[in-house]
Formats: C-alpha cells, sequence, structure tokens
C-alpha cells in the first residue's frame, strides 16, 4: 500500500552551489533516487533509509547508502560532529562509528561516513566513519603567473563588497589549475598585478570547513609582466630611431623593423607606445605602435604666470664643454623665497634675443619624471628697456627680403641689418616704418650675409620696436629763422627728356647762401626740394631760410627757403591742373580747360610722388626752342575749383564723339566732345570737356561711349562744358583665367578689356557670360586701358554640357556586330617585319614540347 506522503522536498546547498530540489515518489513500490550536481558532483540514496529504526547503512537490506565528505569539527570523549562538506549540515556520529583507532582521530581531519537517522529522535546522524588521508602536497615552490589580481580601490584598500582575494595559476602534466591568494599570502607587502611571474606554496585552507579549498601562500614576485611604455620619437634615422621615454629621462633605441605600422608616416615628434627588451646587455624599444598625439605628457605646466629677471642668457656660441641643455637661468621671487629657473632654447614664445637684465614674465613647467621644475613660455614685458643697460637706437626700415631686412640708421652710416625673428610684439613691419633697436655683434647665424654685414662693421639689429609715426627724426630744424642773399643758384639741367632719377643725381650741384650770424659770415648750400612758395631763387635775391642738421653727418643745409625780393622781374604765375602723367613729363590744362601745356618733370618744385591726376599747379609759361611754349617752374598748391560753383541740377545723357588728345594723341583740340542723345531725336547739342570735367580723373572715356553729366558755365569764359562726367558701360564676361580676365569691349584697336580679379566688386568670382559694369583706367605712362570697380549686373547662362546628336545616338544603337554597313576598321600602314617584309612571310606551326626545329 502507497504511502499517502507525496511530493517535493527543498533544502539549501553551500556558498555559491544552486538550490537542488529533491523528489520523492513514495507511491511508488521501487526506490525513489536523490540527485544532486554540487561543483560537479552526484549522488544518490533510498529514502526508506531516513525511517530506518536502527543505525544500518542498508533500507531493508536491499541497497547500499550514500557516502559523503566532511570534516571533523568537535571532538569530545564519546562523541563528536561533522562539517559536510557538500552541503550545510552539522552532524553528529558516536565514536563506536569510526573504523580505526580512536586515538589518531583529530579535529580538522577529513573523513568519510554514510547518513543514518537516530532511532529515538529521527535526526540524521553519521555512521561507518573512516578517515580519509589528506593530499601530500608537494612542499618545494611552484612557479605560476597571476590571472586575477586583488582589486584595490586608488588609496590601496580593497574594494567594498568583493572578496580581498586574487588567483594564481600553475601547470602540472599539461593540466592547467588555479589557486586562491589573499593579501596576507603575499611576501613583501607588494601588489601584484595580472601576469605577473610569481612562486609559491600550496596549503589546505583551513579557514573555510566547507570547501577544504587548497590555496596558495608565501607568494614571492619572481618577475614583473612586461609593461607596455609610452614616449615620443626624438630623431629619426636611416634605418633607426630613438624615442625619449615618458617614464624616465631617457633615450631608447629602437629600429624599423620594430615599428608596427606605415613607417613613411613616423617623423619626429610622434608619440608612440613600446616595449623594452634586453639585448646584447642593451635596452632597446620593440613592438613600437603609433598613439594619437597629446597621449604622452612630460610636464605640468602651472597655470599661474611669474614675473623675474634674466640672470643668464643662452651664448649664441655654444663652448665645446656645454652639455646642460638648460644653461639659462632666471631669478625670481616665488610666494615668499627667491628661487632661480633654468630654461633652455624652446621655453622662450619668440626668437627674441635675451639680455641680462631683461624683466620677464613666464610659467613653470614641473618635469612628470624628476620632477625637475624650469621656466617657460618666457616673454618679454614692455618695461624691460628699464632695467636693461642697453643703448637703444632708432632707424625707419629701408630694405625688406624674404626673413629679413635692412634699418636706415639716424646715428650710423652703414644699414644695419635685423631679421624678422627679432621684431618684438609680433607687429608686421613695412618699408618707411620708424623702429627703435638694439646694436649687438653678429653671431655665425648670419654670416651668411657677410656682404651687407661687413658694411656693418659686423654687427646687426636686435629686440626691434615699432615706433609711432614721426617719432624718428635724421635731421634738426632750427626754430630760429635766418636773413641771406642767395651767391650762387641751383644750376638746373637742361636735358629735357633725361629721367627723373638722372635729373636727382645733377641736382646735387647745390645753390649757397651767405648770411651773418652773431657777426660772423656764414654760408650755407640749398637744394631746390626746399623751397617753399613759386619760383626759384635767383643770384641776388634775399631771402629766409631754416637751418637743417643731420645728425649723423653734422651736415647743415638751408631749408624752407622762402624769397623776399627779387633783382629780376617777376614773371607771372599761373594755376592750372594735372592732365596727363607720363614717364619723365606731363601736360597741365589750363584754368579755362581748354588747352593744355607741356611740363618736364625736372621742372617740379616738391615731391614728385605726391604728384597725380587732377592737381592744382602754379607754374610760369616759356618758351623754347622753335617757340614751343612749355610750364617751368612747376609747384603744387591748394585745390580750386575745377570749372565753377555754376553746375545746372540736370542730368543729361550723351554719347562721346571725341576723347580728350590724353586718350587719343592723334587729335589736335585737346578737349573731349559730347553729344546730347535723348529719345526720338538723332542728335543734339555738343558740350566739351576737359580733365577735370571727369568724376574719375584717371577714367579714359573712350569714343562713342554713353555717359551721364550735368552742364556747366566757366566763370572766365562764359563757355557751357560738361562736369561730374559718369561713363555707362555693360559688357559681357568673355573669359576668366587664374588671376584676370576679359570683357568684351572694344577700347581703340583692341576688341577685349583686360581686368584682375582683384578690381571685382563684393569679392564676386565672375564666370564667362556674366554681364558687368565697369570704368576704364588709362595707364598714362604706356598707353593701356584695363578695366576697374567691376560689378556684375546679371549672371550669364549656366554652361551645360553638348548631348550628342540623336542621329549619331541612334546609330550606335543600332550597330551590331553583323551589320556590314557597320564602320569597319581600316588599316592605313601595313606592318613590316624585322627584315622589312610586309606582314609574316613564315606560316606559323604548332610547337612541340621537348622538340627544337
Amino acid at each position: 500500500m502507497g504511502s499517502p506522503w507525496k511530493g517535493f522536498v527543498e533544502f539549501t546547498l553551500p556558498a555559491s552551489p544552486p538550490t537542488a530540489f529533491v523528489s520523492a515518489d513514495l507511491s511508488s513500490t521501487s526506490p525513489v533516487g536523490l540527485s544532486l550536481s554540487p561543483y560537479g558532483r552526484s549522488m544518490s540514496f533510498d529514502p526508506g533509509m531516513l525511517h530506518n529504526n536502527g543505525h544500518t547503512a542498508y533500507a531493508n537490506g536491499t541497497g547500499p547508502g550514500i557516502r559523503e565528505t566532511g570534516l571533523v569539527e568537535k571532538l569530545l570523549t564519546s562523541y563528536g560532529f561533522i562539517q559536510c562538506s557538500e552541503r550545510q549540515a552539522r552532524l553528529f556520529f558516536h565514536c563506536s562509528q569510526y573504523n580505526g583507532n580512536l586515538q589518531e582521530l583529530k579535529i580538522g581531519d577529513d573523513v568519510e561516513f554514510e547518513v543514518s537517522s537516530d532511532r529515538r529522535t529521527g535526526k540524521p546522524i553519521a555512521v561507518k566513519l573512516l578517515k580519509i588521508k589528506p593530499e601530500v602536497l608537494p612542499e618545494e615552490r611552484i612557479s605560476g603567473q597571476v590571472v586575477s589580481s586583488i582589486p584595490v580601490h586608488l588609496d590601496g584598500k580593497s574594494a567594498p563588497g568583493q572578496a580581498p582575494t586574487g588567483s594564481v595559476c600553475y601547470e602540472r602534466n599539461g593540466e592547467v589549475f588555479y589557486l586562491t591568494y589573499t593579501p596576507d599570502d603575499v611576501e613583501g607587502n607588494i601588489h601584484l598585478d595580472t601576469g605577473d611571474k610569481v612562486s609559491f606554496y600550496m596549503d589546505t585552507n583551513k579557514q573555510h570547513f566547507s570547501t577544504g579549498a587548497v590555496s596558495a601562500r608565501n607568494i614571492q614576485l619572481v618577475k614583473k609582466k612586461q609593461m607596455r611604455c609610452q614616449g615620443v620619437v626624438c630623431a629619426t634615422k636611416e634605418a633607426f630611431g630613438f624615442i625619449e621615454r615618458a617614464d624616465v629621462v631617457k633615450e631608447i633605441f629602437f629600429h624599423y623593423s620594430e615599428f608596427k605600422g606605415d613607417l613613411e608616416a613616423l617623423q619626429a615628434g610622434d608619440d608612440v607606445e613600446f616595449t623594452i627588451k634586453d639585448r646584447n646587455g642593451k635596452e632597446v624599444a620593440t613592438e613600437v605602435r603609433l598613439l594619437p598625439q597629446g597621449t604622452v605628457i612630460f610636464e605640468d605646466i602651472s597655470i599661474e604666470q611669474f614675473e623675474g629677471t634674466v640672470v643668464k642668457v643662452i651664448p649664441k656660441v655654444p663652448t665645446k664643454n656645454q652639455n646642460d641643455p638648460l644653461p639659462g637661468r632666471i631669478s625670481s621671487r616665488i610666494g615668499f623665497n627667491d628661487k632661480e629657473l633654468p630654461f633652455g632654447e624652446k621655453d622662450t614664445k619668440s626668437k627674441v634675443t635675451l639680455l641680462e637684465g631683461d624683466h620677464i614674465q613666464f610659467n613653470i613647467s614641473t618635469d612628470r619624471r624628476d620632477k625637475l621644475e624650469r621656466a617657460t613660455n618666457i616673454d618679454i614685458l614692455p618695461d624691460t628697456f628699464d632695467f636693461t643697460k642697453e643703448t637703444r637706437e632708432m632707424g625707419v626700415i629701408a630694405a625688406i627680403r624674404d626673413g629679413f631686412g635692412f634699418i636706415k640708421c639716424v646715428d650710423r652710416d652703414a644699414r644695419m641689418f635685423f631679421h624678422f625673428s627679432e621684431v618684438l610684439e609680433e607687429s608686421q613691419l613695412h618699408i618707411s616704418d620708424e623702429v627703435e633697436f638694439t646694436v649687438v655683434p653678429v653671431g655665425p647665424v648670419y654670416k651668411l650675409f657677410t656682404k651687407d654685414m661687413l658694411s656693418a662693421q659686423r654687427n646687426h639689429a636686435v629686440r626691434i620696436k615699432k615706433l609711432p609715426k614721426g617719432s624718428v627724426s635724421f635731421n634738426t630744424q632750427s626754430e630760429q629763422r635766418f636773413m641771406g642773399v642767395v651767391e650762387k643758384e641751383v644750376v638746373a639741367t637742361n636735358a629735357k627728356n633725361a629721367s627723373p632719377t638722372k635729373v636727382k643725381e645733377k641736382e646735387a650741384e647745390e645753390g649757397v647762401i651767405a648770411y651773418e650770424d652773431c657777426g660772423v659770415k656764414l654760408t650755407v648750400p640749398y637744394h631746390n626740394k626746399d623751397i617753399e612758395g613759386g619760383g626759384y631763387p635767383q643770384a641776388g635775391d634775399k631771402v629766409e631760410f631754416s637751418i637743417n642738421e643731420v645728425k649723423r653727418t653734422g651736415l647743415q643745409s638751408a631749408v624752407s627757403v622762402r624769397v623776399l625780393n627779387r633783382n629780376a622781374s617777376n614773371a607771372k604765375r599761373l594755376i592750372g591742373f594735372v592732365a596727363t602723367l607720363k614717364d619723365n613729363f606731363g601736360f597741365i590744362e589750363t584754368a579755362n580747360h581748354d588747352q593744355e601745356i607741356f611740363f618736364h618733370y625736372s621742372e617740379m618744385c616738391g615731391d614728385l610722388e605726391n604728384l597725380e591726376l587732377g592737381d592744382t599747379v602754379e607754374y610760369t609759361l616759356s618758351k623754347g626752342k622753335g617757340n614751343k611754349v612749355s610750364a617751368e617752374k612747376v609747384t603744387k598748391v591748394a585745390a580750386v575749383n575745377g570749372i565753377s560753383e555754376d553746375v545746372e541740377a540736370t542730368v543729361m545723357m550723351g554719347k562721346v564723339i571725341r576723347p580728350l588728345r590724353s586718350v587719343d594723341p592723334s587729335q589736335t583740340e585737346y578737349q573731349g566732345l559730347i553729344e546730347i542723345t535723348e529719345e526720338g531725336a538723332t542728335k543734339g547739342p555738343n558740350y566739351p570737356f576737359g580733365i577735370m570735367g571727369m568724376s574719375n580723373k584717371a577714367d579714359g572715356l573712350q569714343k562713342g561711349e554713353l555717359v551721364k553729366f550735368h552742364v556747366c558755365t566757366v566763370a572766365q569764359t562764359g563757355q557751357k562744358m560738361a562736369s561730374n562726367v559718369v561713363p555707362q558701360r555693360r559688357a559681357m564676361v568673355e573669359c576668366v583665367k587664374d588671376q584676370f580676365g576679359f570683357i568684351t569691349y572694344e577700347v581703340g584697336e583692341s576688341k577685349k578689356l583686360f581686368f584682375h580679379v582683384k578690381e571685382v566688386q563684393d569679392g564676386l568670382e565672375l564666370q564667362t557670360g556674366d554681364e558687368v559694369e565697369f570704368s576704364v583706367v588709362l595707364n598714362q605712362r604706356t598707353g593701356k586701358c584695363s578695366a576697374c570697380n567691376v560689378r556684375r549686373v546679371s549672371e550669364g547662362p549656366k554652361p551645360v554640357a553638348t548631348p550628342r546628336p540623336d542621329r549619331l545616338v541612334n546609330r550606335l544603337k543600332s550597330i551590331t556586330l553583323d551589320d556590314a554597313s557597320a564602320p569597319r576598321l581600316v588599316i592605313v600602314r601595313q606592318p613590316r617585319g624585322p627584315d622589312n617584309s610586309k606582314g609574316f612571310n613564315v606560316e606559323r606551326k604548332t610547337r612541340q614540347p621537348g622538340v627544337i626545329d
């Protein structure tokens, strides 16, 4: 008859093994087994044994009981307790159930037993105990490797919530075994990392009775894991290079064969990682790989900036015994202490020469490897010249080349060489800029410029500072005005076709003025360029002047010379306007705007470089050979009204029917002529115009161009003339090259008008076909015209790829290989053989392998 108990029994196994379920079906007549799988082990037993009234190991004598293992936890005179190894259970046992010498049984011994039940209480007990012989652990040290290090926080303590254990492994007979360890098992109180080589003893873990596991003890570090180091490539040679290490202040060799990557991309300054190995007793870098730029950091730079004084500069010429990479020294008070910091060539923000006593600003750099401090980002402060004992000189930039230039000095005859790296405040210099500088002897760096440096007595300018305009003066001018008489007038050149530069050379023959100063009779030279007002002084003229002295040489000359009384008859001075400027001569438009007068540049008083079209000038008429009238003693004066203030407000439209003679030199009339054009009218009145009537004096109006203008009345003659003439030009862009292009516009004999892309307004990129408005500028010296102020009015059509004709497309679609009417290959020249025969005369035969013909 079956038992009424039927169901499931649940209990928990020790530590990490999952909960096991036991199914006991008592309705079945056959015995039901129990299957457990803790740590891969299994056992089975008869449930009837749990209800046996005796201490036998069999249930009704039908089958054997299960055998378990455990650890003797407590041992008294006649009984004890066993802690089961496979499950969380503590079983009672009687000493009579021990099979062996009871005197040899001790606490902690491993035993094997069967489970039965007490007949009085029904509780499970251990019977048939046998002592298990302990595994003989080897006493020699075992070599192994750390496979899992003990997890730690940054402060070195064990991570919370995790067992403070690690694991090591060792190999025996081809099998790998793993053992745990604790920090107490490591000798020397060192932290082991994964991969470290170690040696240890094996020992049974007596702290956990439930497992009796074997652990590692007395662990010694044999060899640290080969760590990957980092650094920066500092030098590359033909087949090898050197890396500056990030862990120690040292360089390490590597061969290109050890570089894992594109060798062509490797260059000095690249961040790399590598492994260090010993070869022939020397350390070398192996398995070199690139790292992202900025990975390797050698030093920490302070955010705070400090001020200090340079006490030792880096020598320009290194000595043979100089091995210090940081030869410079800076003294600074940091906190409450005086500190002297070294620095090297790369620690300055610029290449400007440092001098002892310089007041500078810097940051402090601390090397992570050896904690060495040095000054870096060194910058010269503006007030440094108040601290140094250097002598500052002044001058003007006279010439600029690629990377260097020359200064015209106030106190020296020779031009002074300078390099762009010596310019302070990163300001860009231009010719005529005024500067202040210090002169030092030339170093070997500048021996390239020996020719110029010899003239400068082997000196060069350093620490160059740009000055405001007007700070530098090469001369000193007396405030006192002197009175004198012209003893000798300046002899002007008679070569009317000489160039302006040659004229200046011939004007070196100066005039002489006699005067008295404190009762002493003196003479002083003068030049035409120093004359004020109209007309040159002549011998016997009384003049007023100031005295100018050159600082460098001490030479004196008369300046601001003004004629007070002239013995010769005064010639009439006329007013005119510059109409044309050529290479060495020009033309002046008269005050009536109806004629032009020739003048040579040698007759120009003052600076010729500042003379422009439309400038108002004063001149005297003279007759030369062949009674040709020309202007002489031309002087630029303040501007006056060009034509008249009587200008009509109405805007007229017209067409140029005759240009100015400067545009068309073949015509006899100077004035240009504009014809009124109105809607419905084919012809209107004509109005003349001169250079002063044009809105843009440089605009070369061509015949046939449409213009807008106003009509004005000349006060002197009452003549009606065109003024404020503005051309109305529109044309198409014919083509655009790299930096220039051409407009389809007829100017003289040319059908195209040149323009530069810089003349295009708003920075637009013009395309072929664009419609533009523009002005035409006539180069007075070359006689060529070009377009300026180019403005796009409308865009041209976009270029479209020309499609294939339909007849060709249809033809190609219909062609087949069998089409007899399709295009065929036609041989235009027959091939010839080496013997000059046509084609191949020898019949081709199939060659048999191994047979030679």
